[in-house]
C-alpha cells in the first residue's frame, strides 16, 4: 500500500476533499464530534485495538513499542478486517480517522505502518506452497 494513498487525521480536524474515503478506525465514536460532522465513509471498529490493548496503553508513549508489537499481533489475527481495509484502499486513497489526541502514537499511525510492512514482507516471502 503505498503511504501516500493513506492519510492521517484526528476526528476533530475538518473533513476536505482531498481526504478520499473516510475511515474511523477506532472502536469507540470520538466523542463530541457529530456523524455529519465527522464526514465518516465507513467505521471499521473491528480492526480497531482490543479494549483490552487500548486500556493497557493508555496513550503512554513509555509503552509505545510494546503497544506496536501487541497491535500487530492483533492485526495478524484479524485476517478479514485488514483485508476490507485494503480493498478500500485499492479503490482510491483513504483517510484513517482517530481520535488521539497524540498524533504520533495512535492506533492509526500503527496500521498505516503495518499496511506498507505486511505488503513487503508478503513479497518477499513469495507464493506458499500447499
Amino acid at each position: 500500500m503505498a503511504r501516500a494513498k493513506i492519510k492521517l487525521k484526528r476526528a476533530y480536524e475538518p473533513p476536505a476533499a482531498g481526504d478520499g474515503v473516510r475511515i474511523l478506525v477506532d472502536r469507540l465514536w470520538p466523542r463530541g464530534v457529530s456523524k455529519d460532522a465527522a464526514a465518516i465513509d465507513l467505521w471499521l471498529k473491528e480492526i480497531a485495538p482490543s479494549t483490552k490493548l487500548r486500556k493497557w496503553f493508555g496513550h503512554d508513549p513509555r509503552k509505545w513499542p510494546r503497544f506496536r508489537e501487541r497491535y500487530f499481533a492483533e492485526l495478524d489475527a484479524n485476517l478479514a478486517a485488514v483485508e476490507e481495509l485494503r480493498k478500500a484502499i485499492r479503490r482510491g486513497p483513504v483517510t484513517l480517522v482517530y481520535s488521539a489526541k497524540d498524533e504520533e502514537h495512535n492506533d492509526a499511525v500503527v496500521l498505516r505502518e503495518y499496511l506498507g510492512s505486511r505488503k513487503k514482507t508478503a513479497r518477499a516471502r513469495g507464493p506458499r506452497s500447499g
